[in-house]
């Protein structure tokens, strides 16, 4: 899981632009769709210079940008819309927390998707961000992926609200995508926790509660990404009293009021998961608990049975010169059945005290 590190001794300037992610080994490429409620365009693998001629700004347009390592490209795009270096600086550094930013005339928000790892206890971490400004779309994505696919074929196939409405419903559309991979991601996790609980019930490995430890980390982890998305969500809920953002239409604050609501319905869900790892936990040490007071149980009836037989012993193990029993030609064999008594009547003492 990535955290933020401190790079001690770095002298690049604030506005230095650098990729920071994981990913460097994607090429960089770019997909226009143009698009209104009667007509589709879409552009994919063109170049900076032909934005003058597909971007229609009558219409809506979404640019969609794959892969952050070109340096040269996301400085052309930010030249181009006339983007804050600051703001780019945010799009290529991935350890920076979900934020939004707003003026007059530009929108920037950044947000961190999380899948899960296939079969393996880890989350697959990408930072998504977004632009809005004159009537134009703009999305960053670490690498290609399919979050977005049925909201391109939405568009395709002229499916739902999608065509009729303006970039701030494509975007509610989009973050709304990128939520529902929080869902599946926790109820992933959800299901290893379930399992996680089983095992712990009868279970003493020491690599249970490593992975208790490790979903523990990972849902913290996925609590820290939703708060600031929780806030961000909030603050777009407030532009509507404010009204400094020109670019949405009233009536769409009510989608982001949605996705606020979820946000608030995933830290709920988390909250109840990390009880639940609680319990796993409990779980799992009185697991422990229990077994080393079976062993103690155990080493104290084998001790409680020898302490008689020890003492005997150690009486007839005296080398005085005058003792009784010594001269007995039975006395040995009678003293290891005295012996053998004591354990029977001690062995059924302890039987019927339901001790063992």
């Amino acid at each position: 899981m990535r955290k933020i590190k401190y790079k001690k001794g770095q002298k690049s300037l604030p506005y230095h632009l650098e990729y920071t992610g994981i990913h460097k080994e994607h090429k960089s490429e770019m997909q226009l769709f143009v698009y209104d409620n009667i007509d589709l365009t879409e552009y994919d693998g063109f170049k900076i210079s032909d934005l003058d001629k597909y971007i229609d700004f009558g219409k809506i347009n979404w640019l969609n940008i794959h892969g952050l390592n070109n340096i040269e490209l996301i400085q052309s795009v930010g030249a181009y819309f006339e983007i804050d270096t600051f703001m780019l600086t945010d799009i290529l550094n991935t350890s920076r927390r979900t934020k939004l930013e707003e003026s007059a005339d530009v929108l920037f928000f950044n947000i961190k998707s999380l899948l899960p790892a296939g079969d393996s206890d880890n989350i697959i971490i990408e930072q998504i961000s977004f632009l809005i400004k004159d009537g134009v779309l703009i999305s960053f994505q670490e690498k290609r992926s399919d979050f977005f696919s049925h909201i391109r074929e939405r568009i395709r196939t002229h499916s739902g609200l999608v065509r009729t409405k303006k970039v701030d419903y494509l975007l509610y559309i989009l973050l709304d995508a990128i939520m529902e991979n929080f869902y599946v991601t926790i109820e992933n996790e959800e299901d290893k926790v379930e399992e996680l609980i089983n095992i712990s019930k009868g279970s003493a490995d020491p690599l249970t509660l490593v992975r208790i430890e490790k979903h523990r980390d990972n849902f913290n982890f996925l609590k820290r990404s939703i708060i600031p998305l929780r806030d961000s969500l909030f603050g777009i809920k407030s532009m509507k009293d404010d009204n400094l953002f020109n670019a949405m239409e009233m009536d769409s604050y009510t989608f982001f009021s949605r996705l606020h609501q979820k946000s608030l319905e995933l830290l709920e869900q988390i909250e109840s998961d990390l009880g639940s790892l609680e319990s796993a936990s409990n779980f799992y040490f009185s697991s422990q608990t229990h077994k080393m007071n079976e062993i103690m149980k155990t080493l104290t009836i084998v001790s409680a049975l020898f302490i008689p037989l020890t003492f005997i012993v150690g009486v007839y193990g005296m080398n005085f010169e005058f003792m009784p029993e010594l001269h007995y030609r039975n006395g040995y064999y009678t003293i290891i059945g005295i012996m053998v008594m004591i354990g029977i009547v001690m062995i059924f003492y302890f039987k019927k005290r339901k001790w063992f």
